[in-house]
């Protein structure tokens, strides 16, 4: 698979975008995001808490859902991508369940030129459910190398 933000920053073009394969969201998945952070906010891990809640039934972290987009949208290896350059922007319009199965959908929506090697690209980056809900959106700025014609 071709990831659109592991591409070099005078190869990119604003408005290209990306849809990425799926991904379910598990029990075990919040239950380990829970023991590796420490939270244990009751709408994520407390049942019956939930279930008397708004939303009827746990509902997955957002830091967690944001997390998955590193999964979802970056390669593990790029010789593009210097560094993360920040996040922004991260709202959560629609919860996202145990069983919901998201995927990202990506589009380059900024571009600045940093200095002769690099340059720093703002990705919009939306979590959409299987119901077609954007259960999660961002801006995520991405420091990229220019190609080199050495």
């Amino acid at each position: 698979m071709e990831y659109l933000i592991d591409t070099f920053f005078d190869e990119l073009e604003l408005g290209a975008r990306q849809e990425t394969h799926g991904r379910t969201i598990t029990e075990a998945d919040i239950v380990n995001w829970c023991a590796l952070t420490g939270d244990w906010f009751v709408l994520h891990s407390d049942k019956e808490y939930a279930a008397a809640s708004m939303f009827r039934q746990r509902i997955a972290p957002g830091m967690m859902i944001v997390a998955f987009t590193g999964g979802l949208c970056v390669p593990p290896i790029s010789d593009a991508i210097v560094a993360n350059y920040g996040s922004d922007r991260i709202r959560y319009p629609h919860p996202t369940f145990i069983g919901d199965t998201v995927h990202a959908e990506v589009e380059v929506v900024d571009l600045r030129e940093r200095d002769d090697e690099t340059g720093i690209a703002t990705f919009r980056i939306d979590m959409i459910s299987q119901e077609g809900d954007t259960v999660m959106s961002s801006r995520l700025s991405v420091l990229l190398k220019r190609r080199r014609d050495d």
